[in-house]
């Protein structure tokens, strides 16, 4: 299993509840594949048909039932989508409940760790993004948000120590200044 694996679900977890939330362990990383899962394009240069899409949206609620807590129970008003793969859900649950097992059991991996298992695959990947473009869409994201992302910089005890939130201010001051 990937390093990063390994430590994402845990690390989103830790997050969720140090702001108060009470999902279920699945939920905020489910949230992020189903996205991936019915939205291709975002991840890969595609065009996503709507058969495609109707396609995928049927993976994602298959996906979705796979990682529920919940029981689903099933009539004969149950929509298709959900009929279509009932049986199968409950051996894909054990795997969902399999793979959270493993993930428990792992050794954590140290901040240090992390850091320089992320610098060696910007390395080997470097060539391979281009950081201009990949600036631009962080920017235009950061300057539709700005408010909503200082206002969580301002909240967080590490962002304050370094003083993020008026260093991103600074950053829009001055990108606002070039266009």
């Amino acid at each position: 299993m990937c390093r990063v694996t390994s430590v994402t679900p845990d690390h989103i977890w830790d997050h969720a509840a140090s702001l108060g939330w009470t999902t279920e362990m699945g939920h905020l990383p489910l949230r992020f594949w189903v996205n991936v899962i019915k939205n291709p394009q975002f991840v890969f240069d595609i065009h996503k048909s709507s058969i495609t899409d109707a396609c995928l949206s049927v993976v994602a609620q298959t996906f979705m039932d796979s990682c529920s807590t919940s029981e689903h129970r099933l009539g004969k008003d149950s929509p298709s989508n959900k009929l279509l793969y009932a049986k199968d859900i409950p051996s894909y649950k054990s795997w969902v409940e399999r793979y959270y097992s493993d993930i428990s059991k792992m050794q954590a991996i140290s901040d240090q760790d992390m850091n320089a298992y992320l610098a060696e695959q910007s390395r080997m990947h470097m060539s391979e993004f281009n950081s201009m473009s990949s600036l631009s869409e962080i920017y235009s994201y950061v300057g539709k948000y700005t408010e909503e992302i200082v206002c969580s910089l301002e909240q967080d005890d590490a962002a304050r120590k370094q003083r993020l939130a008026f260093k991103l201010e600074q950053v829009v001051a001055f990108m606002s200044l070039e266009s």
